[in-house]
């Protein structure tokens, strides 16, 4: 943290936007963190009890559809990663030495990367929750009003659910990374 008579000689614009960058990447990181956590233990639980289960083998669309939530669960690592870095760009701009600092353009560059990386990750995951939902409504679909007791694999298990939760923890993180990226783009660009 700089000096208090350091921070007075930046100008107040500077210091306002390093102290969003610093603020909203905290809060994304955090957030997204914990939500990468909770949709990797979901997904872990799914792969340990679905490996025990015959009730997935005949569902081609879940395998692609986990697939797809396992790729946009790596995405938001590299989320994770680049709302830390806001807050790394935070003290660089806090800097008194005007060449440490970096530019406009640059920061606004960085931005847009972040933007673009949280954008494809939650593209992939949702490909995976279209892929995990359209088999779910398939086997809901094709579910008889009375259903023998040896065939569950054409029932809806509440381990399908795990996966369709996984998802959604993943698209919630992504849509924290664009919010957060959205509102550092508006304070930079407002300057």
């Amino acid at each position: 943290m700089p000096d208090p008579s350091e921070s007075q000689s930046l100008p107040s614009t500077l210091r306002q936007i390093a102290l969003n960058f610093r603020l909203t990447g905290w809060i994304s990181f955090w957030s997204q963190l914990v939500l990468a956590v909770v949709s990797s233990v979901v997904l872990l639980l799914f792969a340990v009890f679905s490996s025990n289960s015959t009730n997935n083998a005949s569902n081609p669309g879940t395998g692609l559809g986990i697939f797809f939530a396992l790729c946009g669960l790596a995405v938001l690592g590299g989320s994770i990663y680049w709302a830390f870095r806001y807050t790394r760009i935070a003290k660089q701009l806090q800097s008194l030495n005007a060449n440490t600092r970096p530019r406009k353009t640059d920061t606004i560059q960085v931005l847009r990367l972040g933007l673009l990386v949280n954008l494809g990750g939650m593209l992939l995951t949702l490909f995976g929750a279209y892929a995990i939902v359209g088999t779910l409504a398939a086997k809901s679909i094709s579910q008889p009003q009375t259903i023998a007791l040896s065939d569950t694999s054409r029932l809806i298990s509440s381990l399908d659910m795990f996966a369709v939760q996984a998802n959604i923890n993943t698209i919630f993180g992504h849509f924290v990374g664009i919010i957060a990226t959205l509102w550092l783009i508006d304070r930079v660009n407002r300057t």
